[in-house]
């Protein structure tokens, strides 16, 4: 596992806790995946309910909450591919 996955899986945890209610997966790009699930958070790269995709600066800023996850999709900084309803619910779970 790289640094900056092992950062972002460390990260996610604790913005997500135990798990999420549906199934998303962050693809940083250069780096590699992370799913987030209802059993937890790894690296992995699996069929999931939404994939995000960005660069591994965008997903720090957003993790550290210096970057609403809103503002990147609306700048294009992030791309969502799948639920919506769960891309959303996910927005507000890291924004927190």
């Amino acid at each position: 596992m790289s640094n900056v996955i092992d950062g972002a899986v460390t990260a996610l945890r604790a913005k997500l806790g135990d798990g999420f209610d549906g199934s998303a997966k962050f693809h940083i790009l250069d780096e590699g995946c992370i799913v987030a699930d209802g059993a937890g958070v790894r690296e992995a790269d699996e069929e999931t309910d939404v994939t995000l995709s960005a660069d591994r600066e965008t997903f720090e800023a957003m993790l550290a909450g210096e970057l609403d996850p809103s503002s990147a999709f609306m700048s294009g900084r992030l791309k969502i591919e799948g639920d919506m309803g769960a891309a959303m619910k996910l927005g507000a779970a890291l924004s927190g």
